[in-house]
């Protein structure tokens, strides 16, 4: 691997990193809370995302609709509060910027407030006039296309988009909407591989993968995924541990001991 500095956590230094121009590709991952935000940190990633998904992951719902703003600002305090070097980006939950332009920016506030540094919103072209206002109150943003988890009930479930020529090129329009209307990055979710390689060409900003192949120019994952927590994961996720069952055995072992009377020992007593 080679020996790279962690990125200084300003969105410039995020918006400027290309890998056509020699950029080394970011890495992105989630946190929840303070404990998650202290692993990515010490990891070196270079932008932790307290994601929405928090609702699948942490908060026991079978999809992100039931997360609110309270919620968001709940997690990206507890994230913040850890001070961690990466930059966070706090997630605007569903109907946080469907609705009203002025809502969207002070819901988007309450997430800066909490200690995010920018936020992400899903959406293309429809979504245009948000950005520009959030960009224009001082609120970076970055955006997200393709696979858009809050679009589940819309898209017929979780499936992969921008197949066949006029989805492709529908995303690309979108694509170049969320960068004319000033966000500094673009996750793609769930897209082909040609596809995503060719918005990654087409853009001026870095684009960030998810489930989109090797050719952007970085890449995100859940942390409850890549660390093995979650039972059953994604096709694009690649596993790089598999804590539930160091836990699960930690826990039993444990129990064990507390039963059999091995614990606590006199060591681990007061006198």
């Amino acid at each position: 691997m080679p020996d790279v500095q962690p990125l200084p956590p300003t969105v410039p230094a995020v918006r400027s990193r290309k890998r056509r121009l020699g950029a080394v590709p970011l890495v992105m991952v989630t946190a929840y809370d303070a404990p998650g935000a202290r692993i990515a940190d010490a990891a070196g990633v270079d932008l932790v995302l307290v994601g929405d998904s928090v609702a699948n992951n942490v908060l026991g719902y079978e999809d992100t609709l039931q997360v609110t703003v309270a919620d968001m600002v709940h997690h990206t305090a507890a994230v913040a509060r850890a001070h961690p070097r990466p930059l966070i980006v706090g997630d605007l939950p569903w109907l946080s910027y469907h609705v009203d332009v002025a809502d969207s920016v002070r819901n988007a506030a309450s997430l800066i407030r909490a200690g995010a540094a920018a936020v992400k919103l899903e959406g293309g072209r429809s979504r245009a006039a948000v950005i520009e206002a959030l960009v224009s109150a001082e609120i970076p943003v970055m955006g997200h296309l393709g696979l858009t988890p809050q679009s589940v009930h819309a898209m017929g479930g979780y499936r992969v988009q921008g197949r066949g020529a006029d989805a492709g090129e529908a995303l690309k329009a979108d694509a170049r909407a969320v960068a004319a209307a000033g966000c500094f990055a673009v996750v793609l979710e769930g897209i082909p591989r040609q596809l995503a390689k060719e918005v990654t060409d087409e853009l001026d900003i870095p684009t960030i993968g998810i489930g989109a192949g090797p050719d952007c120019d970085g890449q995100v994952l859940v942390l409850h995924d890549l660390l093995g927590v979650n039972p059953s994961v994604p096709k694009f996720v690649r596993r790089y541990a598999e804590l539930a069952e160091l836990a699960t055995a930690a826990v039993a072992a444990y129990a064990s001991d507390v039963r059999s009377g091995e614990f606590p020992s006199d060591a681990e007593a007061y006198h």
